[in-house]
């Protein structure tokens, strides 16, 4: 797939800055692969599981990408692989000009900078033994954003501040906050270091639904007050819907559908994102009595084993011979529409 926008290219011994609307961050032709090992001392791959599988996408500075697929298609991995917590078996992961693939654990410090994540569980994600403070200060102590002790406090307050929570929250240690609370401090932790793109994984989906509400606002009010871009990983597409300015759906390690929110909820193309939305409850009980769901036959193949052809097709409705041998490629249907399925 082609990139919408042109990257900037970047000045020696550093990253390019990026305006708005220009691409932040560009994912070309990613694969990760784990491999499944036999023997105790002499270990040897006998397959591997393919999480992501050549999957490419870009991200403008101020957006938000939304990435939607069922359980084990591979949003996680690729958001990891983003934060290099996984080391990608190929492709390219190319961040204000540079590619992160070819940085060290030295290189990557200021990109850790630059790039931050809220966790899907608020509850294992924050150390029990630190209080809310030393939670949120640590990392600009670590990266020296802010030295000085007391000037650190001060900014920690501001960020509970600005995150919805009193500042004396600060004296707390996480097991004295609900779940709603603790995700905030997620959020003000990401904020520390004042990164230009967060990846929020599953940041809502641990959370009460009135509870999740607030939050979503909140990373609405915090993209438009800092410029911020996410990445967010999520399996509700209602809440996609609100947030995203753009979605990307994932089958198996393959990214199948990609267009702008509101034309990809209105107008989907690839049967898979068709059954996706189907599943999704209207409010309207009349209307939701009468809709038609898309009910998909059949299991979710295994990752270590992925059908030939496209992933898809055991499962579709609209699969023919050529679909289990030929892999679609994603190709623009419409303006911005990408669709990988030769059948549409």
């Amino acid at each position: 797939m082609s990139s919408p926008q042109p990257l900037v290219a970047h000045t020696p011994g550093g990253f390019a800055k990026v305006e708005k609307g220009e691409t932040l961050i560009e994912v070309k032709n990613l694969k990760m692969y784990f491999p499944v090992v036999e023997g105790i001392v002499f270990q040897k791959a006998i397959a591997h599981v393919k999480a992501v599988d050549d999957v490419s996408f870009t991200i403008k500075k101020g957006e938000t990408l939304g990435l939607v697929g069922e359980s084990g298609c591979g949003k996680t991995t690729t958001g990891r692989c983003i934060l290099q917590l996984e080391r990608p078996t190929a492709g390219e992961i190319i961040f204000e000009g540079v590619n992160l693939n070819d940085l060290n654990g030295k290189a990557m410090s200021p990109v850790r900078q630059k790039i931050q994540v809220i966790f899907q569980d608020p509850y294992s994600s924050l150390n029990p033994r630190m209080k809310i403070g030393h939670i949120i200060g640590e990392p600009m102590r670590v990266h020296a954003i802010e030295p000085d002790g007391e000037r650190r406090r001060r900014r920690v307050a501001e960020l509970l501040s600005i995150c919805g929570l009193d500042p004396k929250f600060a004296d707390r240690y996480p097991h004295e906050m609900s779940g709603g609370q603790r995700q905030r401090v997620g959020i003000a932790r990401a904020l520390s270091l004042n990164p230009e793109f967060i990846i929020c994984d599953e940041a809502v989906s641990a959370l009460d639904v009135s509870i999740q509400a607030q939050v979503i606002n909140l990373l609405e009010d915090l993209r438009e007050e800092f410029d911020l871009t996410y990445l967010f990983i999520a399996h509700d597409l209602s809440v996609v819907h609100h947030l995203c300015n753009r979605v990307a759906v994932m089958y198996l390690g393959k990214m199948v559908e990609l267009a702008d929110s509101d034309e990809l909820f209105d107008n989907p193309i690839h049967p898979y994102t068709k059954a996706l939305l189907s599943a999704v409850p209207v409010p309207d009980p009349t209307a939701e009595k009468h809709r038609e769901h898309q009910v998909l036959q059949g299991e979710v193949p295994s990752p270590m084993n992925p059908p030939s052809g496209c992933v898809f097709h055991p499962r579709c409705p609209m699969a023919v011979d050529s679909c289990r041998l030929d892999i679609p490629p994603l190709v623009e249907k419409r303006p911005g529409h990408w669709v990988a399925c030769s059948q549409v």
